[in-house]
């Protein structure tokens, strides 16, 4: 379940409600699909697609989508390191990004121009958008493995363009959660120290 980091205001939130409450005004989506019911673990990219077939039309008609497709990132991923390198870097896209996480964690960070910097974790069955425009970049976990539906307006994609002072070196792309650090109140997860 996706969680949220605000360092500046040293707190975090869990909870669905709040996380899609706290989101909203920032117009990023937050919705829980369950994954383990509908697809298996090993479902090829065409099962993922057929198996979330009804949101991926809903969403394609909220957001002008025409195009959707299963990106699968794993240590393994050919050129991994400079296709990290790409997303770490503080940018913005000329359309909105979204993901639907059916397998792995990740973290966007979004740097909104009405809000604090926060991080948002996401993992398997979680859906988020970053609008377009809005300033972000995203790190993997230290697993470096993701696998995500995506879904673009132009079917070239989008490529990042980057920010004057990005403030994304500020911040650590540490996971947060149970698996990763235990509790600690002097701990930030997302702060660097």
């Amino acid at each position: 379940m996706a969680s949220i980091s605000i360092p500046d205001e040293n707190r975090t939130l869990n909870d669905p409600h709040e996380i899609r409450a706290f989101l909203e005004p920032f117009g990023i989506w937050y919705e829980k699909w369950d994954v383990a019911s509908r697809i298996g673990e090993d479902a090829t990219n065409e099962a993922i697609l057929a198996g979330f077939a009804p949101e991926i039309e809903r969403l394609k008609e909220r957001g002008q989508f025409v195009t959707a497709d299963v990106i699968n990132v794993t240590p393994e991923t050919p050129g991994l390191d400079e296709m990290l390198a790409k997303f770490s870097k503080e940018h913005t896209h000329s359309e909105d990004e979204v993901r639907f996480t059916v397998k792995g964690r990740g973290i966007f960070h979004i740097h909104p121009e009405n809000g604090p910097v926060f991080g948002v974790l996401v993992e398997s069955g979680d859906l988020i958008n970053v609008p377009a425009g809005t300033q972000h970049w995203f790190n993997l976990c230290d697993d470096r493995s993701i696998r995500c539906i995506r879904l673009f307006q132009d079917p070239a994609g989008w490529a990042p363009h980057y920010v004057d002072n990005p403030v994304d070196e500020k911040y650590s792309a540490v996971c947060w959660g149970p698996d990763y650090l235990p509790p600690a109140d002097d701990l930030d997860p997302v702060v660097k120290l």
